[in-house]
């Protein structure tokens, strides 16, 4: 099939996982826009932001092990390998469970290290107690992730899209019930602020999680992949193959996540100003980037699909179809982010200096958009061809050695300030949205010679 014909299908695939993968960023935006408009908005954002960006790195680096399941469930579907499938998902769980345990003992213990950071105390202390919160959902964070693996490798994409848009509804519900507060007769729902957001947050995804499971129930009893008379034999081995396989995937999103981590530490030292006109930006990019990310998602689904049918030809075209994709989105929202930078700006608050300090950050977004969906979907496309090293390497040079000194010039040297970080992730985008689209390119060239090999291996 050439790219062309792999377009629509891609597109099928991924256009649910884009609905998705918008009403997950959604939850963080409408936390934002619902502590935005608290008495006290750049003091409220900016504690939502830390609380937010440290649990985001830590908790999608260390779930992103589980990004090898793409590789593995959706090689065993292209084969038609069902109840190899079903054993990939057991040890995915059994992974998933050590992986939950290990980031709640890290959140537990975060808040000894963060009071301590060289930033206003009242900021610090409003997001450690939304660090607390969220980390209540954690558990019912990882099974949604594992699950949800299992659902988009055999292209049963749509519950997972009903299930994020419903726990949006929840979210904004929850939201509003505890952060301002609300009496109802006799019941009285005190006023948690930022606090209230992150155990709304937690109870959306303990409804995600549910969600996923009745969904995959109802699909098991409907299509019989053999979940419900499957054996539970634990095999040790499989456990290590998918940690060996997943380690570079989550490395590479630590890696990703972390410098918008460190950008932000960095920011917080230069006032609640900067730092909320930073996290609203934040929430804008990161919209717009989980377009790329679902069809990046899908771009794994289908060329591992591919190869596990031995067709490589159509691995490498669904991969350009994915990546086409991509950028054309990016290039689209490029171009609302630089024509109505103060209107999106002032959907978050309506404190004018908040506003202020959010429009020259959009303009940098603006600017690598582009690369940034062509780097999210190349690292599908490699992770479903079984290349999961690429994208860290390529990233730890892209953001750590090129565009964190760069921004660290720019902002502190040059007194750009939280535009200069940002002119720093911009570059670092740049470079590896360049070098990875290359690596794909290489492998495409490679899949023939090396896919018998490869097959064997799962």
């Amino acid at each position: 099939m050439s790219v062309r014909q792999q377009i629509r299908p891609v597109l099928t695939l991924a256009l649910p996982l884009i609905l998705a993968e918008l009403g997950w960023m959604s939850m963080g935006i409408v936390d934002t826009v619902m502590v935005g408009h608290m008495a006290n908005p750049a003091l409220a954002i900016s504690a939502a932001a830390l609380g937010q960006v440290l649990y985001n790195t830590i908790a999608f680096g260390i779930s992103g092990v589980l990004l090898s399941l793409d590789t593995f469930l959706s090689q065993s579907h292209g084969a038609g390998r069902f109840d190899e499938a079903n054993r990939w998902l057991l040890h995915g769980l059994i992974l998933a469970a050590g992986l939950a345990l290990t980031l709640i003992l890290i959140v537990l213990c975060a808040p000894i290290l963060m009071l301590r950071l060289p930033i206003d105390h009242q900021v610090l202390t409003g997001s450690v107690a939304f660090l607390r919160a969220l980390n209540y959902g954690t558990p019912a964070l990882f099974l949604y992730f594992t699950l949800r693996r299992y659902l988009q490798a055999f292209n049963h994409v749509r519950p997972i899209a009903l299930a994020l848009v419903t726990a949006n509804l929840i979210n904004v519900v929850g939201n509003w019930l505890l952060i301002y507060g609300h009496s109802f007769g006799p019941i009285h729902i005190p006023a948690l602020g930022v606090t209230g957001s992150g155990l709304s947050t937690s109870i959306s995804r303990c409804y995600l999680a549910l969600f996923m499971v009745l969904g995959l129930w109802r699909i098991e009893r409907r299509h019989h992949y053999g979940l419900r008379s499957m054996q539970l034999h634990f095999e040790p081995h499989r456990l290590r193959r998918l940690a060996l396989l997943g380690a570079p995937a989550g490395s590479q999103i630590f890696v990703e996540i972390s410098i918008f981590g460190m950008v932000t530490f960095l920011i917080g030292t230069m006032g609640r100003l900067p730092l909320a006109g930073h996290e609203i930006a934040l929430n804008c990019a990161s919209f717009t980037f989980m377009v790329p990310f679902a069809i990046s998602a899908a771009a794994a689904v289908r060329v591992g699909q591919a190869i596990g049918r031995k067709a490589p030809t159509e691995a490498a075209s669904a991969g350009w179809a994915a990546i086409l994709l991509g950028a054309t989105a990016m290039a689209i929202f490029s171009a609302v982010l630089l024509t109505f930078p103060r209107a999106i700006a002032g959907s978050f608050t309506t404190d004018q200096a908040v506003i202020a300090a959010t429009v020259p950050l959009l303009f940098v977004a603006a600017i690598f958009q582009f690369f940034d969906g062509l780097q999210i979907t190349a690292t599908g496309a490699l992770r479903g061809a079984g290349n999961t090293h690429a994208g860290l390497y390529i990233q730890i040079v892209g953001y750590w050695i090129i565009g964190l000194p760069i921004g660290y010039l720019f902002a502190f040297r040059l007194h750009y300030g939280a535009v200069g970080l940002w002119l720093g992730l911009c570059a670092g985008l740049v470079v590896a949205g360049l070098t990875l689209t290359a690596t794909w390119r290489h492998t495409t060239k490679k899949l023939r010679a090396t896919l018998p090999h490869q097959l064997s291996k799962i």
